[in-house]
């Protein structure tokens, strides 16, 4: 690692860039974070030195960019199409006043070919196409759904107490499942391969599957028979919205309506072949991932850990 290297991660509090600021840290990386406001992080969320900020701030983000060369980003929850638009021309240009040297954009959902009308998926495609098209040295990474929404306030507690596993899904769609922590690998990775630059890559775990056979996994991991029940968006939205608000909830709701509408059998699916070669790794089975969680914690009224 060059002694002048250093790492930027913007959304260091949150599930997923908490992930890849605690990759980058273990890998002994100098690492920066990238927060709005002060409040509480996510669970095992690293402390990095952080500029707390606001994306559509021009000056905080240039001050989160400074003498930095490697940059992982993922936007917050917001489905404004101009203020996402802002974010990604700021990111843009303090990047490329820095001179940044990889930048790995986190879409957190595929983003189909067309529009959608859903702006969980257009906001997502229209900041793609400013850090695509900026001729900054990006990789975007496309992953499908995350396992580790699984293991929460709104899944966690049916989960483990009544067996069954409730999501928005398609019962038939076919989802490559990913960890929090194989996002964190595959962003690190992407942060360093060669010959990457301006590369889209579909990112998922190693199986795909129907609702029934995500069940299945589950029930091989927790020991015990576990049930799919394909959840109402609305209710999704719902039990979503106590954790993260109802407009971010409506939000990420979207990327469920649009399913239920006009279902993409592949859009979900991720060519675990090309993960393996265009970024070295190889991400964990679901089986594996559901045995190591610490399902008891919702039994006993605890929060994510």
């Amino acid at each position: 690692m060059p002694e002048s290297d250093n790492y930027l991660v913007i959304g260091s509090s949150g599930f997923q860039g908490a992930a890849v600021a605690r990759a980058l840290l273990t890998a002994g990386h100098r690492v920066r974070g990238f927060a709005r406001g002060t409040g509480t992080p996510a669970p095992r969320a690293p402390e990095p030195a952080t500029v707390h900020g606001d994306l559509a701030d021009p000056d905080s983000v240039r001050e989160a960019f400074r003498d930095v060369t490697h940059a992982a980003v993922q936007l917050p929850l917001h489905f404004d199409a101009r203020l996402i638009a802002t974010y990604a021309h700021n990111v843009v240009t303090a990047a490329r006043e820095a001179n940044v040297r990889r930048l790995v954009y986190n879409t957190n959902t595929p983003v189909p070919d067309t529009d959608t009308s859903y702006a969980a998926y257009d906001t997502r495609r229209i900041a793609e196409a400013i850090l695509r098209d900026s001729g900054l040295p990006v990789v975007t990474l496309r992953p499908p759904v995350y396992l580790d929404n699984t293991f929460s306030p709104w899944n966690g507690p049916e989960l483990a107490g009544e067996g069954v596993l409730s999501y928005p899904l398609p019962a038939d769609l076919r989802v490559s499942w990913l960890s929090h922590d194989d996002l964190a690998a595959a962003t690190v990775a992407a942060l360093h391969r060669e010959g990457l630059e301006r590369a889209t890559l579909r990112i998922g775990g190693p199986e795909a599957v129907t609702g029934a056979e995500l069940a299945e996994e589950f029930s091989r991991g927790m020991g015990r028979p576990i049930a799919f029940r394909p959840q109402e968006v609305g209710e999704f939205e719902s039990r979503l919205g106590r954790v993260i608000g109802p407009e971010a909830a409506s939000g990420v709701g979207g990327i469920y309506h649009w399913l239920a509408e006009e279902p993409d059998t592949e859009l979900f699916v991720a060519d675990h072949d090309t993960v393996r070669r265009e970024l070295g790794i190889t991400t964990t089975p679901i089986a594996r991932w559901v045995a190591a969680q610490p399902w008891h914690v919702w039994l006993q009224g605890a929060g994510t850990s």
